[in-house]
């Protein structure tokens, strides 16, 4: 005669188990990691730029000139650091290649998630993910290569109908290498970013509401307004963000494009101005160790104002999130 055993209760815990333990270890380890790298990079750069910024001070960042001058011995005699133009150039083009990335990006992500058949929407995201991951200095040859002249064309079109706007003012006619050529070569990298990011929030956007839509009658259209934009605006404005710091530290596509002129240009249309990152590359092969140090200060500048944006786009992604859902 069998008798029924009964088991022993289990013992209930939240006390991790070692694999739980080991894997948070490495995440945490990771995610410090990242931080302290950060650390380290403005440590430097502040060491390296210190003597600069501050003998320069807010002249530094207010000024456009860029000059030294040294004795027989090789010592500094005047120097004058000033990357304002630099700033401006910078801000420029990125906005530049925001504006025009921007649409097509999420026009892009739309027509991938809701009207693209699912052979062809497997063939444009392994495509859209390669261009992430082009190096930039083939962007950079084609653009000079090949997009330029088209580029040259549109921007003198634009300034044919567009001349009475300040932004489009171009005095003197000089449109070749202008920060709009250099935005659209950056807008052609950050396509796939911000068409990656939007992908990905917009496939997130709730079934029921869809669904919802679709039963009161809606069109994919309507439905697309109704639905899926409020709910991944955030995404978004984040994506947009993030391909707004790529530009700003873009460095070799631009050097490529644009002409680096130490003037303070806020024309889109003419050819003057350059970018930080641009700068650095130029002058580093054959600057004087003090120069150097003021090429590290603008480092910690290009550095800062990145952090600044992806800190802004933090807050945007917060304050808009709450409105989208």
């Amino acid at each position: 005669m069998s008798t029924n055993v009964i088991p022993s209760p289990r013992e209930i815990s939240t006390k991790p188990r070692r694999s739980d333990k080991v894997f948070r270890g490495i995440v945490t380890g990771g995610g410090l990691s990242s931080l302290v790298i950060l650390g380290l990079i403005t440590v430097f750069l502040a060491f390296r730029g210190f003597e600069v910024l501050r003998e320069e001070g807010i002249g530094f960042i207010t000024k456009a000139e860029w000059a030294i001058t040294t004795d027989d011995a090789g010592n500094v005699a005047e120097s004058q650091f000033g990357i304002a133009a630099m700033l401006v150039g910078t801000i420029l083009c990125s906005l530049v290649a925001v504006v025009i990335a921007l649409p097509i990006s999420v026009f892009s992500a739309l027509f991938l998630n809701f009207y693209a058949p699912q052979w062809l929407k497997k063939v444009l995201v392994t495509v859209i993910d390669l261009m992430a991951a082009f190096p930039s200095i083939l962007f950079g040859v084609w653009g000079f290569l090949v997009l330029m002249p088209s580029v040259e064309y549109w921007a003198k079109l634009i300034n044919k109908y567009l001349g009475w706007i300040p932004l489009f003012e171009v005095k003197p006619y000089f449109v070749t290498r202008s920060p709009f050529v250099a935005g659209v070569v950056l807008a052609i990298m950050i396509i796939p970013i911000i068409t990656s990011v939007s992908r990905e929030i917009f496939a997130q956007a709730p079934l029921d509401r869809i669904q919802a839509a679709f039963a009161l009658g809606a069109t994919r259209w309507a439905m697309i307004k109704a639905v899926v934009i409020p709910h991944g605006r955030s995404g978004v404005i984040g994506g947009a963000m993030l391909g707004l710091g790529r530009a700003m530290g873009e460095t070799v596509a631009v050097y490529t494009v644009l002409n680096i002129v130490f003037q303070i240009n806020w024309h889109v249309l003419l050819g003057a101005g350059g970018n930080v990152a641009s700068l650095i590359i130029a002058k580093f092969g054959e600057a004087s160790p003090y120069e150097i140090k003021a090429l590290m200060a603008a480092g910690l500048v290009l550095f800062l104002l990145t952090l600044l944006v992806n800190a802004l786009a933090n807050l945007i992604v917060k304050t808009t999130g709450k409105s989208g859902r």
